[in-house]
């Protein structure tokens, strides 16, 4: 038998926890970004924004970043879908959202993640604020 409540679309509670797990995880990115960007200015030289969104999209030292920003734009889909999004898909979005930043099962995530923290104390503050949003959702 299926539960009705889990095929009901969001509540207004739901509904703003994404909008600022949203912007919390752009938040993050953006700082997790900007600390990829000096590494790579550091050896290459520097970048244009054109140069940088290349690189974002394309190159393998910011490939980790995409599990960032797929799940904002998987918070996008949810929030603005042609879909209404149900109880279900949201309850699967927080807890992979996570299991990203608790038990991360991609090894280059898990290892630039944790980097990341040890040295950019912007990144752990980004990182709190994240984890105090998915703890208030238990």
């Amino acid at each position: 038998m299926i539960d009705s409540k889990q095929n009901d679309g969001l509540g207004e509670a739901q509904i703003t926890l994404l909008r600022d797990l949203r912007g919390r995880l752009l938040h993050l990115h953006k700082t997790l970004l900007e600390m990829e960007r000096l590494d790579f200015e550091k050896m290459f030289g520097r970048l244009t924004t054109g140069e940088l969104l290349q690189l974002v999209i394309n190159h393998a030292q910011f490939g980790w970043l995409r599990m960032i920003s797929t799940l904002v734009v998987e918070i996008d889909e949810m929030l603005d879908g042609e879909e209404p999004a149900t109880l279900n898909d949201f309850e699967n979005l927080i807890s992979q959202t996570r299991l990203l930043f608790t038990s991360p099962e991609n090894e280059e995530f898990k290892t630039k993640y944790q980097a990341a923290l040890q040295r950019e104390p912007a990144a752990v503050m980004a990182h709190s604020a994240v984890m105090q949003l998915l703890r208030r959702d238990d």
